[in-house]
């Protein structure tokens, strides 16, 4: 790992970086850019670089009426796996979601990502759901942190 910089999405370069990142390894949902306008303003959502090169990004959101977990989720595109960079990002995610006033951690992994679905389960996640979205074949894998 050269240089990784991680950075809040706060214009369109950041912003088409961050929905690069999430249309990519999560192609069975991809955002539009109006979609990512709006998770900016209920989520927390950067991006990774390191040196210059777009190696991932993450996403915290908050706790809602939906969960009273905060979720944390970090990608890092193939080519830069298993290099310390979705560490670093995941770590980053923790720190900012334990800073929330929240009943657990979770994450949701699209349930091929096998590379995500290790990671998360090797950092203490355990599968609490397997859902399908409305129009998808792949389904999604929740998992919550077992602390």
């Amino acid at each position: 790992m050269a240089e990784l910089r991680i950075v809040s999405v706060s214009d369109d370069d950041t912003l088409l970086d961050w929905q690069r990142v999430h249309n990519e390894i999560i192609p069975t949902a991809p955002l539009s850019v109006d979609d990512v306008r709006g998770r900016v303003t209920r989520h927390v959502l950067e991006v990774a670089y390191d040196g210059d090169l777009l190696v991932g990004n993450s996403t915290v959101r908050p706790p809602s009426e939906e969960t009273a977990a905060a979720t944390v989720i970090a990608r890092v595109l193939p080519a830069y796996r298993r290099r310390g960079f979705g560490e670093a990002i995941y770590q980053r995610c923790l720190q900012r979601a334990r800073e929330l006033v929240s009943d657990g951690i979770e994450t949701h992994i699209l349930a091929s990502n096998e590379d995500g679905l290790r990671f998360a389960k090797a950092h203490g996640f355990v599968e609490v759901e397997t859902y399908l979205l409305p129009g998808d074949t792949i389904p999604f894998v929740e998992l919550r942190l077992d602390e």
